[in-house]
């Protein structure tokens, strides 16, 4: 799948310690119009982000930072920040249900690829409505419609509760299902996925006395368009539409959403 984006890694900067990173703009949105670019970026964390990494950051001017981990993630990988920045940090400690599922997993599954895969599906049907995913992501659709500068959005490895949130953000932009799609698979970049496998699996190995395959640790790092499908369809079986989600559940009303498409689309 080939997105209407060609361009789309021109604009973002070559980082050393920040994984997963990128402008998900550019892309054709509503009325013939077209996402900025600049505006929209998302990200692993920032943990292990670099010196130089910091200045880069600071080289984009972010107004807003939206940092969708859990609080145990937040501590464990604090993020780093550079010298000056004054944008706004939304987060929250709002308990998960299944905050613990991952790493049941990971202590108890038998580490293969299919355990892997029913995992994701069954998170990505549940995490749309998830209260603490419900308050960031209405506090980010928020953000937006009154922010100046770009606004970052990242959760641990910027794939899962991050993916959801830009291809919602694609949605309310009118930007095609298949382009949101072909953005929501560059997080499966070989490059991107080998530098990770050996750092994600001595995670493992730590917490689990056992290395998995670098199939499981692939399918760990990586996305597919099901996970994907799975959220809005659990959206669209819950409230009939992706708009009256974002509507009902995020407080993204007409007007809200008219202020975002006229700071976002040009």
């Amino acid at each position: 799948m080939t997105a209407s984006n060609p361009d789309v890694a021109a604009s973002n900067p070559a980082f050393e310690g920040l994984d997963n990173f990128r402008d998900y703009g550019g892309y054709a949105g509503a009325d013939g119009r077209r996402v900025k670019r600049g505006r929209l970026y998302r990200s692993a964390h920032h943990a292990r982000a670099t010196d130089p990494d910091l200045e880069a950051l600071a080289g984009l001017a972010l107004s807003a930072i939206v940092d969708l981990r859990r609080t145990d993630e937040r501590t464990r990988d604090p993020s780093r920040r550079h010298d000056g920045f004054a944008g706004q940090v939304i987060e929250n400690d709002i308990h998960q249900a299944n905050e613990d599922g991952y790493h049941r997993l990971l202590e108890t599954s038998d580490l293969s690829v299919e355990a892997m895969r029913d995992y994701l599906v069954a998170y990505y049907e549940n995490a749309p409505f998830e209260p603490r995913h419900i308050d960031l992501y209405s506090r980010y659709f928020h953000a937006l419609a009154e922010a100046e500068g770009p606004v970052l959005i990242h959760c641990a490895a910027g794939k899962d509760r991050t993916g959801i949130l830009a291809a919602l953000t694609h949605h309310l932009l009118g930007v095609a299902y298949e382009d949101s799609v072909a953005d929501y698979l560059l997080t499966n970049d070989p490059a991107h996925i080998e530098r990770r496998i050996g750092l994600y699996g001595d995670y493992v190995q730590t917490l689990r006395g056992i290395r998995p395959s670098d199939d499981f640790l692939r399918a760990a790092l990586g996305v597919d368009v099901l996970y994907l499908e799975t959220a809005f369809e659990a959206i669209k079986a819950r409230y009939g539409s992706i708009d009256a989600y974002l509507e009902q559940a995020l407080g993204v009303d007409a007007k809200l959403k008219a202020r975002i498409e006229e700071r976002l689309l040009d």
